[in-house]
């Protein structure tokens, strides 16, 4: 099972990034867990759903040295090191599509916690909402969260200024797409101005003028992608009450997705 969720190659891009351990206050003390162990129960988290205290003992992790050491490698920036890292891989095959990028988000019922609000679609029950942004073919390039009443044009400013400098096949690194897609909720002139100024041509769909077939041509891809990021069981409800941890969760998720277009 372990070779299944953390195959060799995807080690070799995250030990390098593994921070190092804290020191305990008094010295001494067990040595340290395998931190491929720690790892490799953490994705089995992810992918399964299973509460912490479930988590099997066939992995030689305890419950609370695996969630210490989440806690402590979510403080650090792991999560988003290793998955620039990824699309540093990709970007240097050329396996990133910049022509096009496409946004867009999707609710989630939330136990509780920071950014969480009641939601629209979910008769006014606690919720919170992810956002991504992927290239043309949907990968996942940032994620983000917010409570699920906050109004989906929030999210662009923040994910477009979070796109890291990606290697590229040839040429400098890059930062930004080409153009981007979004639908009817980001139509507004501010946004519209803001990405013109960045030399990102705004592809967003106009209110009472385009239509949903129109729009599902090009927007399809990040709802597969969405889609993708929703069959990690660990994101279908928030059970954390910590927004970061549900945001490390969801920027594992995008990067094992990420990974598998890599390894294929």
């Amino acid at each position: 099972m372990s070779q299944r969720l953390v195959p060799d190659r995807l080690w070799a891009l995250v030990e390098p990034l593994i921070p190092p351990a804290k020191e305990r206050p008094q010295g001494g003390g067990r040595a340290r867990t395998d931190p491929r162990a720690v790892f490799t129960a953490i994705v089995f988290v992810l992918t399964s759903g299973c509460a912490w205290r479930h988590l099997p003992p066939s992995f030689g992790v305890s419950v609370p040295t695996a969630h210490r050491t989440f806690t402590e490698w979510t403080e650090a920036g792991l999560w988003r090191q290793l998955h620039q890292a990824v699309l540093g891989e990709l970007g240097g095959q050329g396996l990133i599509d910049w022509s096009r990028a496409v946004l867009d988000g999707a609710s989630l019922r939330a136990k509780g916690g920071g950014l969480t609000g009641p939601s629209p679609v979910d008769r006014g029950k606690p919720g919170s909402k992810i956002h991504v942004l992927s290239d043309r073919a949907g990968l996942a390039l940032t994620v983000g969260i917010s409570a699920a009443n906050t109004h989906d044009s929030h999210a662009l400013k923040p994910l477009v200024n979070a796109l890291p400098a990606i290697r590229s096949r040839r040429g400098p690194r890059r930062r930004k797409p080409a153009k981007l897609h979004a639908d009817k909720a980001y139509d507004i002139p501010a946004l519209r101005d803001w990405l013109r100024q960045r030399r990102i041509l705004p592809r967003i769909a106009r209110k009472g003028i385009e239509s949903r077939d129109k729009l599902g041509k090009h927007r399809w891809v990040i709802e597969r992608a969405i889609a993708w990021l929703f069959g990690y069981r660990r994101l279908t409800i928030r059970y954390e009450r910590d927004a970061g941890h549900f945001l490390a969760f969801l920027t594992l998720a995008a990067t094992i997705t990420c990974y598998k277009k890599l390894a294929k």
